[in-house]
């Protein structure tokens, strides 16, 4: 990476065009997951199940995981600011519509709109490195940028269920609105306008799929979101139904969910210091597998309300861990093997985090609805012992990436 900064704001992490990019993660995080916090507020103002409701978690990820990488290989061609503000301008759009949307369908559409260039926005937020920060610190935008949405678990998703109790679920959208508008005021004055165009042609960047490293860091991230989103969608019913949380107190347990999964981004960039490549994410195969035993002990959460509390601060402990290993992976392999096809790779993790969350909502979605919340989380686990799996098959290529 290029020295990317010059005067006050060289050698420093924080400045303000790293944190408007982090913000633009807020904001995808909190209209992505906002739904979860105020999912029987949609399915009571719309006259629908909560499993019906629940869909539309199902139904985003579904659609934000094929736009995500070709988004990202088209936005290549193109100049990278114009196209980074075209694309907040559709999301904008997005969550204007389901302020507006008089019924399901309609809110289902604005929710696959945001869906379509969810991906894209956080894939070109990675190519905007090399421009507002130093080669050391790497690792740590990527964890930053990612913990964006993390955030929005701990402030975005419990302020949007608090806005929803008091003015209506059309309220949260209409924050979300609001806030998006000013913070593209604010990217429109600081983001650089320089473009990094790639030099092949589109479909030519998807040879990058065809790398083994590639395909199994894929699999790797889908069966680690599946396993947590399993039980994820239907959280705020969890804390409700199996462990008793009172209605009142639900907005405070999701801010402590929040917390735990902030801190599994932040500490997941500690863990992608360790190596180059394809080394970071090998070292996740014990974490996936103390997250199945987790998961299975959810099962039993109802008979212990305080243990049951505990797995879910621990099971949002786990939740981002792999996400810098996997984004440094796909990096250094398009950095060495496929140079044409890094805003491609810069896709990748969050296109294999959807697959995974459309994955686990859809299973989710099935399990609650023929066995109830009790066994959402031993089905959870049989995908992170499928994540165990993926990360056992990397191990033998650490070395050839890794010198």
């Amino acid at each position: 990476m290029n020295a990317p900064m010059d005067g006050a704001g060289a050698g420093r992490f924080f400045n303000l065009q790293v944190v408007v990019l982090v913000t633009v993660t807020f904001m995808l995080g909190m209209s992505e997951f906002v739904v979860v916090g105020i999912l029987p507020d949609i399915a009571s103002g719309l006259r629908v199940s909560e499993v019906t409701a629940g869909n539309l978690v199902a139904l985003f990820a579904f659609v934000y995981a094929p736009c995500t990488p070709l988004g990202s290989a088209l936005s290549a061609r193109f100049p990278r600011f114009a196209t980074y503000m075209a694309l907040m301008g559709v999301f904008l759009a997005g969550n204007v519509l389901c302020v507006l949307a008089p019924n399901y369908p309609v809110l289902l559409v604005a929710r696959l709109l945001i869906a379509s260039v969810s991906g894209t926005l956080v894939a070109v937020s990675m190519t905007f490195a090399p421009d507002v920060t130093e080669d050391r610190y790497r690792t740590k935008f990527i964890a930053w940028v990612f913990s964006g949405f993390s955030i929005a678990s701990v402030v975005g998703v419990p302020v949007g269920t608090w806005v929803a109790a008091a003015f209506g679920w059309r309220a949260s959208f209409a924050l979300i609105s609001i806030l998006t508008a000013m913070l593209m005021a604010l990217m429109a004055v600081v983001l650089p306008r320089n473009s990094h165009p790639a030099r092949i042609g589109f479909l030519r960047q998807f040879r990058l799929f065809f790398d083994r490293r590639i395909q199994l860091g894929v699999a790797d991230v889908v069966f680690g979101a599946a396993a947590s989103y399993v039980f994820y969608t239907y959280l705020t019913p969890i804390m409700r139904d199996e462990i008793g949380v009172p209605e009142r107190y639900i907005s405070i347990g999701l801010v402590i969910y929040g917390c735990a999964c902030l801190w599994s981004n932040l500490y997941g960039g500690k863990l992608a210091d360790r190596g180059r490549g394809v080394e970071p994410l090998t070292h996740m195969r014990p974490v996936y597998g103390a997250q199945a035993v987790c998961l299975c002990l959810l099962a039993f959460a109802s008979l212990v309300p305080v243990a049951g509390v505990l797995l879910l601060v621990a099971l949002g402990m786990f939740m981002y861990l792999q996400n810098a290993s996997s984004q440094v992976l796909y990096m250094d392999v398009a950095y060495q093997s496929h140079p044409g096809s890094v805003n491609l790779a810069a896709s990748l993790n969050s296109m294999s985090f959807n697959i995974g969350i459309a994955i686990g909502s859809a299973v989710g979605g099935m399990v609650n609805d023929a066995l109830g919340l009790a066994w959402l989380g031993p089905f959870g686990a049989i995908f992170a012992l499928m994540a165990v799996g993926a990360t056992t098959l990397l191990r033998p290529y650490v070395s050839p990436v890794g010198e």
